[in-house]
Order: C-alpha cells, then structure tokens, then sequence
C-alpha cells in the first residue's frame, strides 16, 4: 500500500485500473481491501475499464490510528478523501461508499460538488437522516476485555467484525463515537449530482432506501432482495445497478 500525509494523518491508500476514477469508501470497522477488494468490486470496476482508488479510513486498516473522537468527525473524514484525490491529482471522480463510508461521501458530495461525476450511497439509506443509534453500546463492546462480555447482540456483532479484521478496537471505539453525523433532508436536497441509493432489504443499519432518494432531487433507488447490512456489499445485483448508473 502506498501512504500520503492528509493534514497531519498517514492515510494508507491502493490503486488499479485504469480509466476514469471512481473512489471507494469503507464501512465501519472494515479496510479498504476488506470492503472492496476481497469482495470483486475492485475487479468487476478495473474490468469495465475504470480507475479504482481505494483507502484506509484514518483509525482503520494501515492508516494512523487516533484515540480522540473529536478527530472523527465525518466531515473531516471527507477531507481526508478529497486529499487524497488532490495527492493523485484527480480533479474529478466518481465516488462509492458503504455504510459510514456512504456518510462520508456525502459530506464529500456536499461540501466539493465539482470534484464529483456520480455518488453512490449504499448500506446507508434512511438512516442518514434520522440516525443509526447505539453508538456508545458499540463502542463498549470494542473496549470491553472479551467478547463473551458483551450482551447487545448488534453491537457484539461489531465486536465479532472488528476482531475478523484485526483493528484496533480502541481506535474503533472513539471513530463510532463520533462519525455517525446526521445529514438533513434539507442539506441533502441540495446535492445536484445523479445519485444511486444502494441497500439490502433486511439491512436495519441502513433503513429503507426510499426516504433518501426522495431527499435527493433525481436520485435512483435499488433494494436488494433478502440482502442485510453484512451480506449486501458484494451482491450481484447491487453490482450490476452500479455499472449500469455509472455508464
């Protein structure tokens, strides 16, 4: 992996391809090979000829790992991937994100408009707006001694994922603490790039795909049958409804 300073952080990134770019953005407690590579994305988009950019969220994968919360604002997670295009020189790119990384590619779409072609938020719907939860239960299963400890089914279940990854879980705990912003309907309303909306059916991390699209003026909608939160990502059909959006 190569590495970039962003404002002080070590960001670890990859590329392949080549083409015009499009930017992937993980998930919580995933990495960039974790979410992208290890599940085809990056070979079903390097196949249909694009340049694919792919990184380690700062506390996660290769990247610096920091333990205050107040460092994991999504907006600056934003910038951490708008300095990433400005190291590669990408003036313009399309750009992907599940779950947390869906939130943050909307602060990207937001607050850098002209830096993005098309925007694809999946493992994110609804919830955008109104807010996932249980923030503080997940981060007390990622610092608990073991995770027989810990009673919440769904936040064991990041524990579990964090453990598969081998992240640093107290590094973890402080970015849950603070990534999940919310984004207004209203703020979304001013988004004017095309914009897919990607989510498993069963996918209650997500919510239902509909309310964001209607807050998006001219955003698409695709809700993957039988799919929930973990098994959504590498789905034929979402990739499918990717590559068709993008050409």
């Amino acid at each position: 992996m190569h590495k970039f300073n962003s404002a002080g952080v070590e960001i670890a990134y990859e590329e392949a391809g080549e083409g015009f770019p499009i930017l992937l953005i993980h998930g919580f407690a995933s990495t960039g090979r974790v979410n992208w590579w290890d599940t085809g994305w990056v070979k079903t988009l390097t196949e249909a000829a694009r340049r694919v950019i792919t990184f380690d969220h700062r506390g996660h994968g290769e990247s610096e790992k920091l333990y205050d919360p107040a460092l994991y604002a999504a907006a600056e997670m934003a910038e951490d991937a708008r300095r990433l295009l400005d190291h590669l020189g990408v003036a313009q790119a399309d750009v992907m994100g599940y779950s947390m990384g869906a939130r943050v590619a909307a602060f990207f779409t937001l607050a850098h408009p002209g830096r993005v072609r098309r925007a694809v938020f999946a493992g994110l719907a609804s919830r955008m707006i109104t807010g996932v939860g249980g923030a503080e239960a997940i981060a007390r299963a990622l610092e608990a001694p073991s995770r027989e400890e810990v009673a919440d089914p769904g936040a064991k279940a990041f524990r579990i994922f964090a453990e598969q990854t081998k992240s640093d879980r107290e590094a973890l705990a402080a970015c849950i603490r603070s990534s999940r912003d919310r984004i207004t309907a209203d703020a979304l309303a001013a988004i004017r790039v095309p914009v897919l909306v990607v989510a498993g059916e069963k996918d209650d991390v997500a919510g239902d795909v509909d309310t964001l699209v209607n807050a998006i003026p001219g955003a698409r909608g695709v809700t993957l049958p039988g799919r929930n939160h973990m098994n959504a990502v590498g789905d034929r059909t979402y990739k499918q409804a990717v590559l068709d959006f993008l050409t």
